[in-house]
């Protein structure tokens, strides 16, 4: 055995002075700190004086000797495997000395070290590990056993596969039963990290437990009432991840967990009452939910309702006495980064203006997302509307009585709570809802202008919820004066309401599209005004606002004198932005949407924007180039500017056509998007692909002499596994080939077998189906010779994905290539020609010389098989098909 390591005490004194320095709110003395810890990391043993301080050295403050492990810790994650043996041998061994260290918070420290050397890949490595944990848990030292349970619960959420895995012979087989011991254990605090440990195992279905899952179970209920809150807690969150993973078992005792959950979902402690709450949500989500709960709504409903008030404790953190904040600037923190989502071309369908979108924005977390982010009050919403959408009208059976006492009330906190129920029972109630909403939405209307910003804000938000209903009313009743108000809110001197307002305002212009138009002068009047009086964080909604505008509106917007009081305020913004300021993000999206609406109309402002979106993009692409050759000098650029930037490209493209054409003919774009083509980030390829989308529409002059390089490219990219990245690529193509013609002859072959494989395979999401069934058509259409042959192996599915889309551009070429290469190739169809009978009966009106396509292939077919036989073929036809067919086509 070497001999024991020994400090220099110089040494120690030296990073004693440096831990206690790391203390010093002063940002400077932190930063010198952070340089000189990184130069100690040169010296092999400057981890073992860190070890030390930690376990050793019991004359330090505890503060300071777990710093000093933490320090430790942040080595260990980043230098491990450079730790000289003897330093990780002696690392470990006083970690397992120490485990049992009387502080709890140096027991803790000692636990976070353990759990990262763990998972450094170091179970394998430390076989004694485990074996020792687990014979500490039966240390007659509460201190030992608390300690190596800390230890265990914390390897156990962080190494749960490895843990369930043949690399380690199973260890879970021995560590289960014996947690499972625990649970009876006098120490609250030790049953509590036996459940906790176990838990982890939950939702992986492991082996190990699911051999003991009956008296795990049992255990569960045993100490279902048990005194201690985190014990309760840890209880309730097992029951809910068993719901999921393990209903059967379940099943049985389901009338008395449901009572308990109830009990549960009221505890004082409000950690209890929130994991508890997540029961109902994920109950709502189960196929029995129905006939489990249909019993328990009376009593369910007002609990849930109930937690839906402010706590005491909510209003204080939201600062809910202070009305007026306008003036105050935001901290920086709480802003939240916004994601972009990029570009995805999809097609119009029939009987709908815009595409549904598939997320939801309008959940329910509008409403306070400054505090610890979820809360009792936001999960009982959450479940409420979940249950609205399961029960319907039956919740609203036990929810009216309960909504006519809230709504009125003279307290403002329940009255608010009310509001949020109304919002919250929104989508799944809607059907009996309405009787209600000619009373229930002027009584909002009214509460818009309530004293308290509190109750002003929610009841933006649920008026959002009921804004389908509202548009589809004669406008004067309901829509012009909800629409006075929410501007009314948008300009209101507290920052809440005015983040409120904003968001239901873009969510009724959704609703609304062109209904707006009239009142186009007075809406932008405020969101202007807005511009001048809105802090940092409500800007970035407030763009927002005004791209939904665009979008709602379209050509509408393109009047001079809006664009007059449109474009100043907007474009001073994007003066003022730096490159690097993360603030363009959504100031690029709403121009993008502004350039698309405004058309024409934009080209004054065209070419600064424009240029600067290059300039965005060439400097990301050389910043990564920078940090791939060199990565300590360079660090990654974030690529989220190179894709907003070749977004608004795009939006340019669309807006401006033609006219983008010298733009593009004075810049390198075409450079830099072979590049973004090619970059290893696929929301930069998507964005790439619509933009050549766009360009190739727009100015194909200066995209063709790129093609032989673009097209090998665009054929990598067809992997259904990136949907949006396929989907534009495949778009892109389609409009290549319009442009090309014939010349698309060469590239054919790099694409088509991919197509056929895409649409041919299950699953595929609409849009992607809608796109490829566009591309093959399209592709026929210029090249017939080469596309015919494989008309059987695709006619069905490309006859049913085009069927639901709207007459158009796109639709009109990809059906005049299916009809050119049915004349090719007639028996490429025969065994699926209902199919495309189905689908020339959707169009609504056909141009004449496809109408007559359409015409002489069902005539021809018809002569074909004769008149006896087309009879017996046409009887399968559903009557409308028959109808549409005979009346349009005579057939």
């Amino acid at each position: 055995m070497e001999c024991e390591w020994k400090p220099d005490e110089q040494g120690l004194q030296q990073i004693l002075q440096l831990l206690k320095e790391s203390q010093s709110p002063d940002t400077s003395t932190q930063r010198s700190v952070q340089q000189r810890l990184e130069q100690l990391n040169q010296y092999p043993d400057f981890n073992n004086y860190l070890i030390f301080v930690l376990t050793k050295l019991k004359s330090e403050d505890e503060p300071t000797r777990s710093l000093s492990g933490l320090i430790l810790k942040n080595n260990v994650k980043a230098h491990y495997q450079n730790f000289p043996n003897g330093v990780s041998d002696f690392i470990k061994s006083e970690c397992l000395q120490n485990i049992g260290d009387s502080s709890p918070l140096i027991r803790a420290t000692v636990g976070i070290l353990i759990t990262t050397i763990a998972s450094k890949g170091e179970l394998q490595n430390w076989p004694e590990l485990l074996p020792k944990l687990c014979l500490l848990l039966d240390s007659e030292d509460y201190n030992t056993c608390e300690g190596a349970f800390g230890a265990l619960q914390k390897i156990c959420e962080d190494s749960a596969e490895i843990l369930d895995s043949d690399m380690l012979d199973r260890p879970l087989n021995i560590m289960i039963p014996k947690f499972l011991q625990f649970f009876k254990h006098n120490s609250p605090k030790i049953r509590s990290h036996a459940i906790a440990c176990v838990n982890q195992f939950i939702i992986s279905r492991t082996q190990a437990l699911m051999l003991h899952i009956d008296p795990f179970i049992e255990n569960l209920f045993a100490l279902a009432t048990d005194e201690e809150p985190e014990v309760r807690k840890n209880v309730c969150r097992a029951l809910v991840m068993l719901l999921e993973v393990r209903m059967d078992r379940l099943l049985p005792h389901m009338h008395n967990i449901v009572e308990y959950m109830l009990q549960r979902t009221q505890d004082h402690d409000e950690n209890v009452a929130l994991e508890a709450c997540e029961f109902w949500l994920t109950l709502a989500e189960q196929p029995v939910c129905k006939e489990v709960l249909c019993g328990h709504l009376a009593q369910l409903t007002p609990v849930l309702v109930n937690g839906m008030k402010y706590s005491e404790i909510d209003i204080i953190l939201l600062k809910g006495d202070i009305e007026e904040d306008e003036a105050i600037p935001d901290n920086e923190q709480d802003i939240r980064p916004r994601f972009h989502r990029s570009r995805t071309v999809a097609q119009q369908h029939e009987g709908d203006g815009i595409e549904e979108q598939e997320d939801e924005d309008d959940e329910l977390d509008d409403d306070d997302d400054t505090i610890s982010d979820w809360n009792l009050r936001k999960c009982s919403a959450a479940a409420l509307d979940v249950l609205a959408n399961v029960f319907r009208d039956d919740l609203l059976l036990h929810i009216l009585p309960l909504l006519k006492e809230l709504l009125f009330h003279p307290e403002w906190v329940v009255k608010e709570s009310g509001i949020l129920v109304l919002g919250a029972i929104a989508e799944g109630c809607m059907q009996g809802m309405i009787p209600y909403l000619p009373e229930l939405i002027p009584h909002l209307i009214q509460c818009l202008s309530d004293k308290k910003a509190l109750v002003r804000s929610i009841t933006c938000w649920t008026l959002s919820r009921y804004a389908h209903w509202v548009v589809s009313q004669p406008p004067d009743i309901y829509l012009k004066p909800l629409m006075t108000e929410l501007l009314k809110r948008i300009l209101d001197s507290n920052k809440r309401v005015q983040e409120a307002a904003c968001s239901a305002f873009a969510t009724l212009e959704e609703e609304a599209c062109t209904e707006l138009v009239p009142y186009l002068a007075f809406i932008l009047d405020t969101l202007v005004f807005a511009f001048s009086k809105y802090q940092h964080k409500n800007l970035l909604i407030l763009y927002d606002a005004i791209g939904t505008l665009a979008d709602s509106v379209g050509h509408h917007l393109n009047k001079p004198e809006y664009i007059q009081m449109l474009m100043p305020p907007l474009i001073q913004k994007w003066n003022q932005l730096k490159d690097e300021d993360k603030d363009l993000f959504p100031l690029l999206e709403c121009l993008s949407s502004v350039a698309t609406a405004l058309q024409s109309g934009f080209l004054p402002y065209c070419e600064p924007v424009y240029q600067r979106c290059v300039n965005l993009v060439q400097k990301t692409l050389a910043q990564a180039m920078l940090h791939q050759s060199q990565p300590d000098q360079y660090e990654a650029p974030d690529k989220d500017f190179m894709i907003v930037a070749l977004d608004l490209l795009s939006g340019l493209a669309e807006g401006l056509g033609g006219t983008i054409e010298q733009l593009v003919a004075r810049s390198n774009i075409l450079t830099l998007m072979y590049q973004c083509m090619q970059d290893k980030m696929p929301e930069v390829r998507q964005s790439s692909f619509a933009l050549l989308g766009d360009l190739t529409k727009a100015c194909f002059q200066h995209v063709k002499p790129c093609i032989a390089d673009f097209m090998p490219i665009l054929g990598t990219n067809l992997n259904p596994e990136l949907i949006s990245v396929c989907n534009n690529a495949t778009w892109a193509i389609g409009e290549i080939s319009i442009q090309m013609g014939p010349e698309m002859q060469p590239y054919i072959a790099m694409v088509l077998h991919q197509l056929v494989e895409i649409i041919n395979r299950p699953n595929t999401p609409k849009t992607l189906l809608e796109n490829t069934a566009i591309t093959i058509g399209r592709l026929g259409y210029v090249c017939p010779q080469e596309v015919a042959p494989m008309l059987q192996q695709f006619i069905r599915p490309w006859c049913t994905s085009l069927r639901n889309i709207r007459d158009n551009e796109e639709k009109d070429s990809a059906f005049r290539g299916i009809c050119t290469m049915i004349s090719v190739n007639p028996g490429g169809v025969v065994q699926d020609f209902i199919f495309f009978c189905d689908a020339v009966a959707s169009w609504v009106n056909p141009k004449d010389d496809l109408r007559d396509m359409f015409y002489k292939i069902l005539h021809g077919f018809k002569n074909q098989v004769g008149e006896e036989n087309w009879r017996r073929f046409s009887d399968q036809f559903p009557m409308p098909l028959k109808e549409r067919l005979a009346t349009f086509y005579g057939v």
